[in-house]
């Protein structure tokens, strides 16, 4: 009795077993590593054993280096422009479809099509349609008596680009997430609105984006956690210029690593990058319980009442 209960407490764990080895090889082992060369003066004619050990230098290095800040700044400005802007017009257009109109299914596959494209063809057909005599933009604008922009070789002009571009590709994420959010709505409060007379504007502002806002912060978060991981399309469009301009984060480690050989400040970038996106991580955690522990308050008051 005793070997069959054991047993069966130990059958979830044989299960889970596979997962948490795979788990451990390919994501622990790899962070542990990368945490450890960051306190290494390594680079790639080196074995990581044969590296001089150099403590929290590499970090110290990064904190006052005024590239690395402005790298860390292109980044969040990045990331808090394509988020904001993503947010609003993904969910504006699930507002505008959740309905039944002829057509209504093949706009909604129309729309997802950009998040499909690989990043790096994403990054080749921007790059053509912002070509300063054949692209697309400077051809329209020459069009309309217009001067052309030099979309791509200008520093004020570079980052809007690519901002432009990552709208584009990742809206119809948003798109998705907050459709299926509408979709799921209790349709019992809808019809109790409007048969209070409630206008369509009104439905929206009191009663759909409150009972969305849950999905719609931790799809906020996760979209804006994937955005200081863009490397293709910034690297195919501009490889970080003009200047610094373009370069955000993830791709200075590309380069510190490649270009200028420096491992141990490369991993040491890699871990500051960790650190902001695990806080970020923690914020949307921390955000799901609140929201799971008001939910279960409020079943529990209507329960009892």
């Amino acid at each position: 009795m005793t070997t069959t209960a054991t047993m069966r407490r130990a059958t979830p764990y044989m299960f889970l077993a596979p997962a948490a080895a795979i788990m451990i090889v390919g994501l622990l082992y790899p962070i542990g590593y990368m945490i450890y060369a960051s306190f290494l003066d390594w680079n790639p004619s080196q074995r990581i054993g044969e590296a001089d050990w150099v403590g929290l230098r590499n970090y110290v290095t990064l904190f006052h280096d005024a590239s690395f800040r402005e790298s860390v700044g292109v980044t969040l400005t990045f990331s808090a422009v394509v988020v904001v802007v993503e947010m609003v017009v993904g969910v504006g257009l699930a507002l505008l479809l959740d309905r039944n109109i002829r057509g209504i299914s093949v706009l909604r596959t129309l729309f997802i099509l950009p998040m499909m494209i690989a990043p790096i063809v994403v990054g080749l057909m921007w790059r053509y349609m912002y070509h300063p005599t054949v692209g697309i933009f400077n051809q329209t604008l020459k069009g309309w008596g217009l001067d052309p922009i030099p979309w791509l070789s200008d520093s004020g002009w570079a980052l809007t680009s690519i901002i432009i571009a990552d709208i584009w590709q990742w809206t119809p994420f948003i798109f998705i997430l907050a459709l299926a959010a509408l979709q799921s709505l209790p349709r019992s409060a809808l019809e109790a609105a409007r048969i209070d007379g409630a206008s369509a504007w009104q439905q929206i502002i009191h009663i759909k984006l409150p009972l969305m806002m849950p999905v719609l912060v931790v799809t906020a978060l996760l979209r804006l956690i994937d955005s200081f991981k863009v490397l293709e399309v910034i690297l195919v469009m501009t490889n970080g210029g003009p200047g610094l301009s373009t370069e955000i984060l993830s791709l200075r480690i590309a380069r510190t690593a490649s270009e200028f050989r420096e491992l141990g400040e490369a991993a040491a970038m890699s871990n500051y990058l960790l650190l902001l996106l695990l806080a970020l991580t923690i914020i949307m955690f921390v955000y799901n319980k609140i929201v799971e522990s008001r939910e279960q308050a409020i079943r529990q008051q209507a329960e009892e009442g």
